[in-house]
């Protein structure tokens, strides 16, 4: 898989084993890696992965960079995804939500002894620090504090998730898994049946717009400010789009 970042390696995901061994070698500076696999087709780590990153990066002197952009700020039910273990990275890296829908920001965040290795003058960008961009980050940050959005993604995911488990029980021709955390989920198709994308488009007929990645997962991440009614709504037109694929061909 070509990364377009030159000077990386890739590592098998969910893999302490094989992380260890990528480590051993003494070339090896730092270790990037996103708590959820977004594009990849949403995949959750199993309990301890990350807790085990941590010990690791530990272990040999290297960097872990947490990439949040798509799991932080409560898409996944907590402020990060990583909070789910208790761990901390030593570069965390945000964007997305930071901009509140309104600004494009991002951040990448270190403790002083990261951070002081970059001297005034070796790192800019043409609006780094820009004033506008960080008044909207500072109140994208409050309002999922004070609206308390991780908390609305932690319940209407689990809601989404069981829901769906137990409305598509007897599509499990079409439906290989649903998997996720908080309000950031997929919906793996058997590819036998169906196409991911062709589904998307049966889903914006009947009223719901998703995103495929790749050809048999749908990702499902709505806003953070979605509320029972409307996720109800959206696992109705779910369910509605997938018992309506004929099976009988195959």
């Amino acid at each position: 898989m070509d990364l377009f970042m030159p000077g990386f390696s890739c590592v098998p995901y969910n893999d302490l084993k094989a992380l260890e061994k990528a480590l051993q070698d003494p070339l090896v500076c730092a270790y990037m890696v996103e708590p959820i696999q977004g594009e990849a087709g949403i995949y959750v780590p199993d309990a301890g992965y990350l807790k085990g990153v941590r010990s690791l990066c530990t272990k040999y002197n290297v960097l872990w960079i947490a990439d949040e952009i798509q799991t932080g700020l409560g898409r996944t039910g907590k402020r990060l995804a990583v909070d789910y273990e208790d761990v901390k990275p030593d570069i965390l890296v945000l964007g997305k939500a930071l901009g509140g829908g309104v600004y494009p920001v991002s951040a990448a965040l270190a403790d002083d002894n990261v951070m002081s290795v970059i001297e005034p003058g070796t790192h800019g960008s043409t609006f780094g620090g820009n004033p506008l961009g960080s008044k909207v980050a500072m109140q994208a940050l409050e309002i999922l504090e004070e609206d308390e959005l991780a908390e609305n993604a932690l319940r209407l995911g689990e809601l989404f998730r069981v829901e769906l488990i137990e409305k598509l029980k007897n599509a499990n021709t079409v439906i290989n898994d649903i998997r996720g955390k908080g309000l950031l989920n997929a919906l793996d198709i058997n590819r036998n049946y169906a196409d991911a994308w062709e589904i998307c488009l049966k889903l914006k007929e009947n009223g719901l717009l998703a995103k495929h990645t790749h050809d048999h997962i749908i990702r499902f991440s709505p806003p953070l400010i979605i509320n029972e009614e409307q996720m109800k709504h959206s696992i109705d037109i779910i369910v509605k789009t997938i018992t309506s694929i004929d099976t009988s061909h195959k």
